[in-house]
């Protein structure tokens, strides 16, 4: 079976990468293939990443605060380029009252620090799966 292939982004003018980094290789020992955009993308490069990368999935790591600004324009830049099956999930600090509207723009995971690797590696692979599983069985 193909490795699910998840583009990493830390969006915005946040410079604290750690978690990230983290989870990038908590991904990669998952057995994900897993590529890390690096410090203080924008969403047209996060979306330009996926797209070039034929990633499965997203995971933005936000501190910043910014959730409600970059979360949109990603969802909205997917859609645009035809991208609307890609799992896009996002990790920091998320106030709960944001939570609702960012699964209202199509956000499926949203994850608080302290949350479990394991619970954030079997969403991933629970919810691309249906998604490999369709370009595998062509």
């Amino acid at each position: 079976m193909q490795k699910i292939r998840v583009v990493i982004a830390k969006p915005g003018l946040d410079g604290h990468d750690r978690g990230a980094k983290v989870i990038a290789r908590a991904l990669r020992d998952a057995g994900m293939e897993v590529i890390y955009t690096g410090l203080r993308q924008t969403p047209e490069q996060i979306v330009g990443a996926a797209l070039q990368e034929d990633a499965d999935a997203i995971g933005l790591s936000i501190l910043s605060g910014a959730h409600m600004h970059i979360c949109p324009r990603v969802m909205e830049l997917l859609k645009e380029k035809g991208l609307d099956d890609v799992l896009v999930v996002v990790g920091g600090i998320i106030p709960d009252v944001d939570v609702p509207k960012l699964e209202a723009l199509g956000v499926k995971g949203i994850f608080l620090p302290g949350t479990p690797m394991q619970t954030i590696i079997d969403f991933i692979q629970q919810n691309v799966r249906r998604r490999v599983d369709v370009v595998d069985s062509r």
